[in-house]
């Protein structure tokens, strides 16, 4: 059973908020301790933001387009796209949607008059407001393992987005063993690259490309899990890395599962991260 479409222009999915155990006991770093989770329902973008979509802004800002790595562009994930970058993106789709931004730094909704990165400033978010704005790192995680619909039909992913098989990984994700498929390469990433999204299956949500073809930023900084039961966990509060979610195009079986997070630094432009969207969910 998939959610069902939020009603404007960008395809998103409805996640009704429910309880999980999150994080794994399968031996990687900063996955432990295992613990309970309770969330709000909320939206979640049904697939990364695209090339198509994200230059959209970039010419309205009149900022620069990222690359993309020869790759292509249009339907493509948009890659080369850093954690504030993200964000910009987020608070200027909610003010073109006439929606309340949710960042702002000391109450500035207008993040690009600041400097090139924002690195160093306070990044404040609004988790109440109605505009766009990166999940945090529980939302993305439930959403991946399949939300309500999973945990109703106990198929609740304890691996990949979609299933819990390996020999089935393929059918749901480009990751290292695939992402060459079709893919004319170039002299910097021969083998490997993005591809245009929704053209794997998609998980028991419907949402699409949650394991392999790009990381996800999130909302959260990187720190180890607290312990106890919480709720609507939005991270703490410092720290100097934000997290990325899903496994990319390069990455292997372990690298794509729905447990694994990394801390990478919020100026950093990779060619195998992007960024979904996520809203309140009234």
């Amino acid at each position: 059973m998939e959610g069902k479409n939020c009603d404007n222009e960008k395809e998103m999915i409805l996640v009704e908020g429910g309880s999980f155990m999150m994080g794994s006991g399968d031996g990687y770093a900063g996955l432990e301790p295992v613990h309970k989770l309770t969330l709000n329902s909320f939206w979640i973008g049904k697939y990364p933001v695209t090339f198509s979509e994200y230059e959209k802004y970039c010419k309205d800002a009149g900022v620069e387009t990222p690359g993309d790595e020869g790759w292509g562009r249009d339907s493509r994930p948009a890659i080369n796209v850093s954690w504030y970058d993200a964000i910009r993106y987020c608070n200027w789709l909610s003010k073109k949607e006439g929606l309340t931004p949710c960042y702002s730094v000391s109450g500035d909704t207008e993040l690009n008059g600041y400097d090139d990165r924002l690195d160093g400033k306070e990044i404040d978010c609004d988790f109440s407001a109605n505009g766009y704005r990166l999940p945090t790192d529980a939302e993305w995680e439930f959403s991946a393992r399949g939300g309500a619909p999973a945990q109703q039909a106990g198929t609740f992913n304890d691996r990949w987005a979609g299933t819990d098989v390996e020999t089935e990984i393929g059918n749901y994700a480009w990751y290292e063993n695939n992402a060459g498929d079709g893919l004319p390469g170039n002299s910097s990433h021969p083998d490997y690259g993005t591809h245009p999204v929704g053209t794997k299956r998609p998980n028991e949500l419907g949402l699409y490309d949650m394991s392999g073809n790009v990381w996800n930023w999130v909302w959260d900084i990187r720190a180890n899990y607290p312990t106890g039961s919480h709720n609507n966990p939005t991270g703490p509060t410092s720290g100097t890395g934000r997290v990325v979610r899903g496994g990319g195009w390069g990455n292997g079986t372990s690298g794509c599962t729905v447990s694994r997070r990394f801390s990478v630094s919020a100026t950093d432009l990779s060619g195998n991260v992007g960024f979904r969207i996520s809203r309140v969910s009234s």
